[in-house]
């Protein structure tokens, strides 16, 4: 089978989008192409596949589904690539619906191979039962989480799907062992992703990434927004905040009137082309 396919990152988060306008796959066949396909050995290599179709909420409908063969329920960067995939002539501005929510995205301008992208990723539930978290507390900020011998101080939400944060002093220490053991933990029935966040000033934070179904990534647009909001709710950060990651900057703003957050980032294209499956 030959498959259509163009590739894109945002700041080293990598994406494949497969655009379903002439063929269609069936849940369990996106299962098993997207493993072939983002194999760095034996394929094109991605952090994971956005599967593009009509929507009758939406301009777009996208599926996301992990490297590792598991689906997503949204990704912040994961969209704003749909956006400037899917952008065309003067339109630059698209709604794409996700398992969660119909999400709005703009391209701003121009940069180098690409474009400055926003999207609307709506509003952050810190309410365990709908993150979800098994838990006899209705939220955990900053609260204690047993970790085989250790407890550690999380901070856990939804952005749309969820998200454990955790406050760090610097980076010296196994964080991906930490995460990659978080990931699947007892207390997460649906796994989460992690993100470690060191406080530069009120307005800029440093953020390492281990995301749910991918392993440790170099950026992640929900992570960014994750981790903005959990700081906010520790009274560390601003609300518009700058999120630095090792291969650049995210922008966030958790709007105190709208309660939406927005997230703005540059987003380029790698390649595209046609994979032997």
């Amino acid at each position: 089978m030959k498959v259509k396919f163009a590739k894109y990152h945002a700041l080293g988060n990598d994406f494949i989008v497969i655009d379903q306008l002439t063929i269609h796959f069936s849940r369990t066949m996106k299962t098993r192409l997207t493993r072939a396909i983002c194999s760095f050995h034996t394929g094109v290599g991605a952090d994971g596949v956005l599967y593009l179709s009509n929507s009758r909420r939406a301009d777009c409908k996208i599926e996301i589904v992990n490297s590792d063969g598991s689906w997503a329920e949204k990704s912040g960067n994961g969209l704003r690539i749909a956006g400037f995939h899917r952008a065309s002539g003067k339109r630059r501005k698209l709604t794409f619906e996700t398992t969660t929510s119909v999400d709005e995205v703009t391209l701003i301008k121009k940069i180098k191979n690409g474009y400055l992208v926003k999207v609307l990723l709506g509003q952050p539930n810190f309410d365990t039962r709908f993150i979800p978290v098994r838990t006899r507390q209705r939220y955990l900020i900053n609260s204690p989480l047993i970790l085989g011998r250790t407890k550690l101080p999380v901070t856990c939400l939804s952005v749309g799907n969820p998200h454990t944060v955790l406050l760090v002093d610097d980076f010296n220490f196994d964080w991906k062992q930490i995460g990659a053991e978080l990931e699947y933990a007892r207390p997460f029935s649906r796994g989460t992703n992690v993100e470690f966040v060191k406080v530069v000033n009120r307005h800029k934070i440093k953020v390492r990434e281990w995301e749910r179904g991918a392993g440790a990534t170099m950026s992640s647009g929900t992570g960014a927004a994750a981790a903005v909001c959990a700081m906010v709710m520790l009274g560390l950060v601003e609300r518009r905040c700058e999120v630095v990651f090792e291969s650049g900057s995210l922008f966030i703003n958790w709007d105190s009137t709208t309660d939406q957050i927005e997230l703005t980032g540059p987003v380029q294209k790698v390649t595209e082309g046609t994979f032997f499956y």
